[in-house]
């Protein structure tokens, strides 16, 4: 089992993928003429704009969805990996991947709004709506959303589940099986409430998680000030293979934190789309900035704090491929979040141990309801078809055991079964998004100019040649029929 996945992760994470990745980001921030720096006062403001109806949830809704799915154990345990495998030089990628993701991010996103749909109720859309609707490529949309509901139903949640159950294990003694009944019953509460309850939950807990992870980061990194430069210049020379301990592996550094990068941030990846698809706006442009927004918060703010964490103090270790040892700053803890909690521990004896698991178990459990909507999202798809709730239901009780089976797994086999999720889902994305990216930049041009004009941006696709997006005429033609009764309205209350 063991050899089968890693086979298979090899040819998924081949070279092709993690140049698709760098490649595409450069190409879509050339052509939207970086919008990620452009527009950058305008996500920030977009954030916080717009409100739910009953069909939606809110602007600021939808990212901290988003970022429930962004931020998890890839911000600790997966920095950590990228560090061991790849160097200090891993970071630099990794941020790389976060600059030119944003516009991939974006490109997704805004398709995700295009495409929606209302379905009992909900918003709805992902790459399979787009996908169905845009290219129209039904069996390529049905690959997708059946890809997605395995990876982030069954492969995607043992990774964040056997990372909370290892940092309680270490910071608490709390046996992993006991760890795992108690997520059994805490996911089964909040997902069997509807998107509703995780957007409520989500828009609570993923910003003072966030904040309080970074601002605990922060104070260690002001009590090692003096060794800030050093670090930042050790991060740079690593990453270009300048540093002689770290120079045989500028191969390594680009693979991890590329591929680190990916999973952490997910740009590109079609797992944003879902949740920024339930927002409530009037222009699909809105919430792609949105998007893009959340991809900075994930890898620039929270994996970063991770990273100078470690390097700060020089709690890592780096392996050559041969698995020789580079560097070793903390011998006999295996790469994951007992680098961090050991990090937090000694320079915060007493506290740090607790904090990181506490940390994770939030960013993690947050992550693991994100993938659930994902999945269930694409269930509401296939049902459009085939009409079958007792997929819905399956499909909670799949999320919840394998929740617990990652729990109790190894790490590695977590990891590996969660990159080869990761990896499916991008490939089959970023094809899908490439070839539809010009309908993402219409809706940008056309918000800017309804911008300069001095208008808030109301999306009417006919007018920008656009098919197929069916809900905004509808929306449209409400919006109309609304403002018409109100006008209608008004002139009689003049007459009388």
């Amino acid at each position: 089992m063991n050899e089968l996945v890693s086979t298979l992760n090899g040819l998924v994470w081949s070279p092709a993928l993690i140049y698709l990745c760098l490649g595409v980001g450069l190409y879509f921030s050339l052509r939207g003429r970086f919008l990620q720096v452009r527009h950058f006062k305008e996500m920030i403001r977009l954030m916080f704009t717009g409100k739910t109806d009953e069909h939606g949830i809110s602007s600021f809704q939808a990212l901290t969805m988003t970022l429930a799915g962004r931020v998890g154990t890839g911000n600790i345990a997966g920095v950590a990996t990228a560090i061991t495998f790849g160097g200090p030089g891993a970071i630099f990628w990794m941020w790389m991947v976060a600059f030119l993701g944003a516009s991939s991010a974006f490109v997704e996103s805004t398709l995700g709004q295009v495409y929606k749909e209302k379905l009992n109720g909900e918003y709805r859309g992902g790459p399979a709506f787009y996908i169905e609707k845009g290219l129209g490529l039904k069996w390529y949309a049905w690959l997708f959303a059946v890809v997605t509901v395995f990876a982030c139903g069954l492969l995607l949640p043992g990774v964040q589940a056997n990372s909370i159950a290892s940092s309680a294990q270490t910071a608490f003694g709390i046996d992993p099986n006991v760890t795992a009944a108690l997520l059994a019953v805490l996911i089964g509460l909040i997902i069997f409430g509807g998107v509703k309850r995780i957007a409520h939950f989500t828009q609570v807990v993923v910003p003072f998680m966030a904040l309080g992870y970074i601002l605990v980061a922060l104070v260690i990194i002001l009590l090692n000030i003096e060794k800030l430069p050093e670090v930042i210049a050790l991060i740079f020379r690593s990453a270009f293979g300048l540093e002689a301990g770290f120079g045989a592996i500028i191969g390594m550094a680009i693979q991890w934190g590329v591929k680190r990068g990916v999973y952490s941030n997910e740009a590109g990846q079609g797992t944003g789309p879902h949740a920024s698809s339930a927002a409530a706006v009037s222009h699909p442009a809105k919430q792609g900035l949105v998007q893009g927004f959340s991809v900075y918060i994930d890898t620039l703010f929270v994996c970063s704090a991770t990273a100078f964490m470690l390097l700060i103090t020089g709690q890592y270790n780096v392996q050559a491929p041969d698995g020789s040892a580079l560097f070793t700053g903390i011998a006999g803890v295996a790469a994951g979040p007992g680098y961090v909690q050991t990090a937090m521990e000694n320079m915060m004896p007493g506290f740090g141990n607790a904090f990181v698991a506490i940390a994770l178990f939030f960013f993690a459990f947050t992550t693991i309801l994100a993938y659930y909507y994902i999945a269930e999202t694409n269930i509401a798809y296939i049902n459009r078809k085939v009409k079958r709730p007792i997929l819905t239901l399956l499909l909670k009780f799949g999320i919840i055991a394998a929740t617990v089976y990652g729990t109790v797994r190894s790490a590695t086999v977590a990891w590996d079964l969660g990159d080869l999720g990761v990896g499916l889902m991008a490939w089959l994305n970023i094809i899908a998004i490439v070839l539809m990216h010009k309908i993402a930049y219409k809706c940008l041009k056309d918000y800017e100019q309804q911008q300069d004009e001095g208008k808030d941006p109301v999306f009417h696709p006919e007018k920008l040649g656009i098919k197929n997006a069916d809900y905004w005429g509808s929306h449209t033609s409400e919006d109309n029929l609304e403002e018409e009764k109100k006008a209608e309205a008004a002139e009689a209350n003049a007459q009388r």
